[in-house]
């Protein structure tokens, strides 16, 4: 960890500036005083935001976009060692850090919150985030999505929270000082950086262990089998830790009540004291429990119940969960990020409670990164045929060497649907056309995956425009 701090940076610059954690990063630079500059290979609504906030953005890297005055030089474990900005800067002298280490510099100051786990850590994060500021407090918090209740992904509060999405993909999450620890749940993933579970679970273990012994604590899921081994290990520590799930011995205690209307209905009992019931504007079993880890965050932390549910019940999603994007001949599409075979399951479970009896699930997906999709081709099939027609991309691996046996192809036949149901689509332009040629009145599609597919959804609605008239 570099010695530098945040009042020792006048101007920073920032390799692949658009990604959603680098933009909010920048964003959070520039509230801090910090004078911004970044790169980029294509333009976006993101760094057109960020030029409005006085960075300055370049479309394409090259080693004269880092200024004479450049402090830090910020990257992250995507952009290549040859990049022409990152060489310059050792070629000056000039410290490269990566977006953990400078974000740590920009949480220094604050009581920070950080929200780990294989997934959920979006969500979660944002519903932290949300509750607080229905709490009376003006938390800063950056966060892999777009929040649609704040209006951005990053923003810097006057009070002394910070709430940050805490990344695990390549380590990112051990460079802070969280006084509070959430572990939604723990399952093989990244292991093209981890190398086993086992150094994976070891690295959860260590961020758990971030929280300081004397008054910080840990919020861990009680329900998963990763999460729950977690907890026995880090209680024989001597770790504080607050423990929910719909388990029988966990703190916060989920009772599901269903699906009520667009959302979801539950209950929470606190070490037998009940809490109430909270209805959320989001559905699914797995954004109650999300909410469940938010209210435990935040009550340990002394906040109101009424206030914290009241903010819970006041969350409306994040840009690319189980967003909606339209209807169009009584279709209604929606577009999800889940990239995991847990989340796929999950997001399709809650899709399905959503539509009830009678209306069908036409979904598409494309994976993201070939390793993943070789270790869970089979259970990416399975959770698949929770839909009632799918529709498999190849996969987006942009720059990656392809592993046999690791494409869209073989992923389609491991679907458990009849041949008529599933269809496998080399060609990206063909995809919305299945999916509105499939689609009925009173129907869901879902675009789903990590790729580019979130593009799809104005194509599908224009068609089914079309074909309405």
């Amino acid at each position: 960890m570099t010695e530098l701090t945040l009042p020792q940076l006048r101007r920073v610059h920032l390799v692949g500036m658009g990604g959603a954690g680098m933009s909010g990063l920048a964003r959070l630079m520039i509230d801090r005083g910090v004078a911004v500059s970044g790169s980029d290979m294509r333009d976006s609504a993101r760094l057109e935001t960020l030029r409005r906030q006085g960075a300055d953005v370049y479309i394409g890297h090259d080693a004269a976009h880092v200024a004479a005055d450049v402090d830090v030089v910020i990257d992250t474990p995507i952009i290549p060692a040859d990049n022409p900005e990152v060489a310059a800067a050792h070629d000056r002298g000039i410290p490269v850090l990566a977006r953990s280490e400078a974000l740590a510099l920009v949480m220094a100051d604050r009581t920070v919150i950080g929200v780990g786990g294989t997934h959920g850590k979006t969500t979660t994060t944002s519903m932290i985030t949300v509750a607080l500021q229905r709490c009376g407090v003006d938390p800063s918090f950056a966060i892999g999505s777009e929040v649609n209740d704040l209006g951005s992904n990053a923003h810097t509060g006057q009070g002394d929270f910070f709430v940050v999405e805490a990344d695990e993909s390549d380590g990112a999450f051990l460079h802070m000082d969280p006084a509070v620890v959430v572990v939604t749940n723990v399952e093989p993933d990244h292991l093209n950086h981890w190398g086993t579970f086992e150094a994976l679970e070891a690295a959860f273990d260590e961020f758990v262990d971030l929280v300081n012994p004397n008054d910080g604590f840990a919020v861990i899921c009680a329900d998963q089998v990763g999460s729950r081994a977690v907890i026995e290990r880090a209680r024989a520590r001597g770790t504080h830790v607050v423990t929910y799930g719909t388990s029988a011995d966990s703190d916060y205690r989920l009772v599901i009540l269903g699906s009520e209307h667009a959302g979801y209905r539950f209950d929470v009992i606190h070490r037998g004291v009940r809490l109430g019931d909270i209805v959320l504007q989001v559905p699914g079993r797995h954004n109650a429990l999300n909410a469940t880890a938010a209210l435990a965050a935040c009550h340990g932390l002394g906040f109101s119940t009424a206030e914290i549910r009241a903010g819970l019940e006041a969350f409306s999603g994040t840009r690319r969960r189980f967003e909606f994007r339209g209807e169009a001949g009584g279709v209604r599409v929606y577009d999800d990020y889940a990239h995991h075979p847990t989340e796929l399951e999950a997001t399709l479970t809650a899709a399905r409670e959503f539509l009830g009896e009678g209306p069908r699930l036409v979904v598409a997906f494309q994976a993201h990164h070939y390793y993943p999709t070789a270790l869970f081709s089979r259970e990416f099939g399975a959770a698949l045929g929770l839909a009632d027609d799918v529709v498999v991309l190849e996969v987006f691996a942009p720059g990656e060497e392809p592993i046999p046996g690791a494409s869209g192809q073989a992923m389609a036949a491991n679907v458990p649907l009849p041949p008529a149901h599933v269809v496998f689509e080399p060609s990206w332009s063909k995809v919305a056309g299945h999916l509105a040629a499939r689609a009925r009145p009173g129907d869901m599609v879902m675009t789903l995956g990590a790729g580019d597919i979130s593009l799809l959804g104005p194509e599908v609605l224009a068609l089914l425009r079309e074909g309405d008239r």
